[in-house]
């Protein structure tokens, strides 16, 4: 018992507690919500059961903070050694949706594997925490050849392949946010300028096809829905539907919100995953809202100071990884609840439902924790 207490007291002192208790916290306030949600009836529940989702959201929290803490312990530089072995895996599980992928609530894709006990895993949050593995890996290994014509080619390669696996899976809101990964990584790593305008040229040049041949009507629907004024606008109508529910559901929120087990709840579809924000809108108000969002941007601000404590690039690489999925995701999300950017199935890290997805976004933050437990900081310390 006395090697244990050692253990525990060990392992706080030389990891970041205010980390964990804010990503526990926005944890906290997901599993009450879904808690709320499935009071009122709006999600769905199973015989004897009554909290079903939350209970999931729980499990998986859970086990995603277990996995946090391993990962903690462990040297990034052997986890991004071992790339060889975890992201042929993710690669293969993603593959295997192709074949066995399901449909799961309100999601368009089929992204979803069934497991056993009517659990569901979806891969390509596994694989984003892979992705941001071995991308960094790969840009700390090249190191200051990075502009290299041969290896600004396989940097882009490494991307564009996983890039191109999850649109085709349908998934492309989650595909939107490996690019924005991929993005910030060469940023911080230095790509050159000269670069960075060839691809702004690119895109600009693609844009037309993709608008035309690569996005379907109903992305164009919702994008053409947000930015479209005056008669033209009525046709339509029926895709912002969900986005004018979230916004009446934020409104009715008022400053303090109506409760969270108050019964007295709008209903918005997809409102236990990608619209979460408007029910926490509804049910805590702008209060509720500010709070949550400043402890979200609170989370993003220690894993981008963590950065600056890594022993070498590659843990800045991951920091900076971690640190664009979130705040990214976070970006997006509320961006669609308040109907400023289209809907395209991004949840809000550590609050959406989503059993897979929670864990992910734990596996992140225990990523970023075995670079701050092998940082400068800790050098020195028993």
């Amino acid at each position: 018992m006395k090697k244990l207490l050692h253990g525990i007291s060990g392992y706080l002192r030389h990891t970041d507690i205010f980390l964990y208790l804010t990503c526990m916290a926005v944890t906290g306030v997901g599993i009450a919500a879904l808690c709320a949600l499935a009071n009122t009836g709006y999600i769905d529940t199973a015989p004897g059961i009554p909290f079903r989702t939350a209970l999931v959201q729980l499990a998986a929290a859970g086990a995603g903070l277990v996995g946090a803490i391993i990962l903690s312990k462990i040297d990034y530089h052997i986890i991004g050694k071992l790339w060889k072995l975890h992201l042929p895996l993710c690669i293969l599980l993603v593959l295997l949706t192709f074949i066995f992928g399901e449909g799961v609530g309100e999601a368009d894709d089929v992204a979803w594997l069934r497991l056993f006990g009517g659990m569901t895993l979806q891969p390509t949050e596994v694989l984003k925490i892979s992705f941001i593995i071995t991308f960094a890996y790969h840009l700390w290994k090249v190191g200051p050849h990075l502009n290299e014509l041969r290896h600004v080619f396989f940097l882009l390669l490494h991307a564009g392949t996983l890039i191109l696996l999850v649109h085709e899976q349908g998934d492309d809101g989650t595909a939107l946010i490996f690019l924005l990964i991929c993005v910030s990584m060469m940023f911080v790593a230095g790509f050159s300028w000269w670069y960075i305008a060839a691809s702004g040229l690119l895109v600009a040049a693609a844009a037309p096809v993709i608008w035309l041949y690569v996005m379907n009507n109903d992305q164009r629907g919702r994008i053409l829905a947000l930015y479209t004024q005056g008669e033209a606008a009525a046709a339509y109508e029926s895709f912002l539907f969900q986005q004018n529910r979230g916004l009446i559901a934020i409104g009715s929120g008022q400053v303090l919100g109506v409760g969270l087990f108050s019964g007295e709840h709008s209903y918005v579809p997809a409102m236990r995953n990608d619209f979460i924000f408007s029910f926490i809108g509804e049910a805590l108000g702008f209060v509720g809202c500010c709070g949550v969002l400043l402890l979200l941007g609170g989370i993003c601000i220690k894993v981008l100071w963590i950065s600056h404590l890594a022993l070498d690039d590659f843990g800045r690489y991951i920091c900076v990884g971690v640190f664009s999925m979130l705040s990214f995701q976070i970006i997006i999300n509320v961006g669609m609840n308040l109907k400023l950017l289209p809907v395209v199935g991004v949840t809000l890290p550590f609050l959406s439902a989503g059993g897979t997805s929670v864990m992910a976004v734990w596996l992140g933050i225990g990523l970023v924790l075995s670079v701050y437990m092998h940082s400068r900081k800790n050098l020195f310390l028993d």
